[in-house]
């Protein structure tokens, strides 16, 4: 039992010609979008920002994962003189496709004040089910299998099709199906670690990079395509190894930085003044030792040093505050003893600044 290669890479409509490899790519896209949209919008998000996201940053990945296999594999560009614009045929590398797309990606979010961090997790297990259906379209091409391979699901591979010193084999590794599936499990990871762990924006994309790069090391050990080399290993590999370090280096030093809130999440700052948001400024709140709002009276004032507090503004339509809401704590929504900022604030001034 082999994998057999396709005997065809497209199909005509009419005049034109559709080649599975672009298609394949194109399918992916789409799931990226619908995916992204989906998580987005779980995290508070105007799911609209990803279509807008994406009208910028799919072309920005297409130019830039074409300029990446331009510059390390200029032996693989056709010589045609459109060669270097040939994607049809193949030839994306990945990783200049994602680094120009997360440029310009993010530059869109920045510009709506959304966070980009949270965005950047949002998209990561959607980019890679793009990138596993994508390489469907090498399967196509018939490209980017590894060394000849006895196992059972050796990939049949036509004589046109073998890199020279390879003519007398017939099966090869499919490398393209090892990352097809690693990229399905890698996603299906960082979307179960993103509901059972609490991991910090922008995590799941640290993760995403490092996990997709550690896979490649192993990757760039098995595959025979054409490759520039340096020190006598794929140049590839070597990509691979320090974005692996970056990527796990990125992840450690995110999780040490503050959490977003739900309304930086959702595209906005939180409300500096709000005393549910432990990360928000509280300089909205009045100084424990200054006077009370001149609304509430004189005897909304008190001497920081006095021994006895002010009697309490007359208000008693509120839920009476407890010790814990005159000390100044937080008391979580729900228990019944929440007051309105106003009155906490008079109750705040109310009370003499402990001292000693």
């Amino acid at each position: 039992m082999h994998i057999p290669s396709p005997s065809v890479s497209g199909f005509h409509i009419g005049p034109l010609e559709i080649h599975v490899y672009a298609l394949m790519y194109l399918v992916g896209i789409a799931l990226a979008i619908l995916i992204t949209q989906r998580r987005w919008k779980a995290r508070g998000g105007n799911p609209e920002l990803v279509g807008d996201v994406a009208i910028w940053a799919v072309p920005a990945g297409i130019v830039g994962g074409r300029i990446y296999f331009d510059i390390t594999t200029p032996m693989d560009i056709p010589h045609v003189w459109y060669g270097v614009f040939a994607v049809w045929s193949g030839g994306l590398g990945i990783w200049g496709g994602i680094a120009l797309a997360a440029v310009v990606g993010a530059w869109r979010v920045r510009r709506t004040g959304a966070s980009v961090a949270v965005f950047m997790d949002a998209v990561a297990p959607a980019l890679l089910v793009a990138q596993g259906v994508g390489r469907i379209g090498n399967y196509f091409n018939k490209e980017l299998f590894g060394k000849p391979t006895g196992l059972p699901w050796g990939l049949k591979i036509p004589l046109a099709y073998r890199p020279p010193g390879f003519t007398r084999y017939s099966y090869f590794q499919p490398t393209f199906l090892y990352e097809l599936i690693f990229d399905l499990l890698l996603a299906a990871a960082l979307v179960w670690l993103g509901h059972h762990r609490r991991i910090k924006p922008p995590g799941l994309f640290a993760l995403y990079m490092a996990g997709y790069s550690a896979f490649r090391i192993f990757e760039e050990t098995v595959r025979i395509d054409s490759s520039a080399h340096f020190l006598g290993l794929r140049l590839n590999f070597f990509v691979a190894l320090v974005l692996t370090l970056i990527g796990l280096a990125w992840f450690a030093q995110s999780q040490r930085s503050r959490r977003h809130s739900a309304d930086e999440m959702a595209g906005g700052p939180a409300d500096p003044a709000d005393p549910a948001d432990p990360d928000a400024d509280q300089s909205g709140l009045a100084d424990p030792a200054a006077p009370a709002d001149p609304a509430a009276g004189e005897s909304g004032s008190a001497d920081p040093d006095a021994a006895t507090p002010a009697a309490p503004v007359a208000e008693t339509t509120e839920t009476a505050a407890g010790p814990e809401e005159a000390a100044g704590k937080h008391v979580p929504a729900g228990t019944g003893q929440t007051l309105p900022r106003k009155r906490f604030t008079q109750l705040r001034g109310a009370f003499p600044r402990e001292r000693g």
